[in-house]
């Protein structure tokens, strides 16, 4: 999918223009038992709460492609003949009205996924969306189209439990303890299926969404999908960092991480102000070939290829951004921490002097520590 697409169906999660008739929920506790099912009709709830439920599925597909946001690829043979595979299909074929079907989907989730030291909800919903016609200047015409795509939507999300706390009560005009409360949080996993590419419905594919930045949750994705897990972003950084601090060795020399990191961050601008649609991947050449203009010797690069691919697989592409982070340049010991305006890495340097190593910071603007201006010219001892 991508981002055009994701955002259209996002639009959907809106009173006025989605067709969920229906909210399904299943309540897990910590040690993955369910405590209860229900369903509950969206016109027969409170306006308040039509909207909190829209709000938590729409954050379940929400965020951005690479990130929180995966492409779910299945085989041929999933398709075709698969339990992962032909219990989605009925989850979406059923819209989500056959209570077996939901229970084996329940069952599986349940059995699958731990929350550390929280229970959750399951959220299901199913929706049919009647795509409209969008001409070559990219306006939606509703009357003129003529495909339906049906999907189901699901949200996990953490069950926290509140402290207790004082609470105003206006009528008695007095304050009362309120006791702990269960309450939903944000979701922290979540999908769409099928996937909506090319604005149509692609049963080869699901978008998975995951908040946790430091695990792909493994488990559930290979009882739901039965698919490699994505890595997670936080993963695809310390992978990444690893890869070039083994492979490059004594040539993991500060001008050549800066060099990735300008070079990445200058990608990720350009695709940025080019509008484009397809989201922006780079591949183990590119960043190599960066390397070599960087000055790194041809073993090394050959070295940084083979480690990325082992890491990474053979052909993978990933979005730059996750790489490196591309928002700041940030030089690190275990005593010091420098951060770097991303544009300006020019003004610090690493330089030897009388055989002790310095970061040479070039000050030319104002120098505050802890907040409070300082002068920088050198004191006068009152001597001649």
């Amino acid at each position: 999918m991508i981002d055009k697409e994701v955002s259209e169906l996002r639009r959907r999660f809106r009173q006025d223009r989605n067709s969920i008739g229906k909210i399904h929920g299943c309540y897990v506790n910590q040690f993955g038992e369910i405590v209860t099912t229900f369903e509950d009709s969206m016109g027969l709830l409170p306006v308040e709460e039509q909207e909190k439920y829209l709000e938590l599925l729409k954050k379940g597909i929400s965020g951005t492609l690479g990130k929180t946001l995966t492409d779910i690829v299945f085989s041929t043979a999933q398709v075709v003949d698969s339990p992962e595979h032909k219990l989605l299909m009925q989850l979406r074929d059923t819209r989500l009205s056959d209570p077996q079907v939901l229970d084996r989907f329940y069952q599986t989730v349940a059995g699958a996924l731990r929350i550390p030291e929280k229970s959750y909800l399951i959220l299901l919903a199913f929706d049919c969306y009647d795509v409209p016609f969008r001409s070559r200047d990219g306006l939606d015409q509703a009357d003129s189209g003529d495909t339906q795509f049906s999907y189901v939507v699901c949200s996990i999300c953490p069950v926290k439990e509140t402290t207790p706390v004082l609470r105003y009560d206006s009528a008695e005009q007095a304050f009362h303890n309120r006791g702990a409360d269960q309450v939903v949080a944000a979701p922290e996993l979540g999908f769409l299926f099928p996937a909506f590419d090319d604005r149509a419905a692609n049963l080869y594919g699901a978008l998975y969404y995951n908040r946790n930045k430091d695990t792909g949750y493994p488990e559930f994705v290979d009882a739901v999908f039965h698919t490699k897990p994505p890595m997670a972003l936080g993963a695809q950084t310390d992978s990444f960092r690893q890869v070039l601090t083994e492979s490059l060795e004594e040539e993991c020399r500060p001008q050549v991480v800066q060099a990735v990191h300008t070079a990445l961050r200058e990608m990720t601008q350009l695709h940025k102000e080019a509008r484009a649609e397809e989201p922006l991947r780079v591949s183990c050449q590119e960043v190599s070939r960066i390397l070599e203009q960087a000055g790194v010797s041809e073993p090394r690069a050959a070295s940084f290829r083979v480690n990325y691919e082992t890491s990474f697989g053979t052909d993978s592409e990933l979005p730059p951004q996750n790489l490196l982070n591309a928002s700041q340049l940030e030089y690190k010991t275990p005593d010091v921490t420098v951060k770097v305006n991303p544009d300006r890495g020019d003004l610090v340097q690493l330089r030897e002097l009388g055989g002790t190593k310095f970061l040479l910071i070039n000050i030319d603007e104002g120098v505050e520590l802890n907040g409070v201006n300082l002068r920088l010219d050198e004191p006068d001892d009152g001597r001649e």
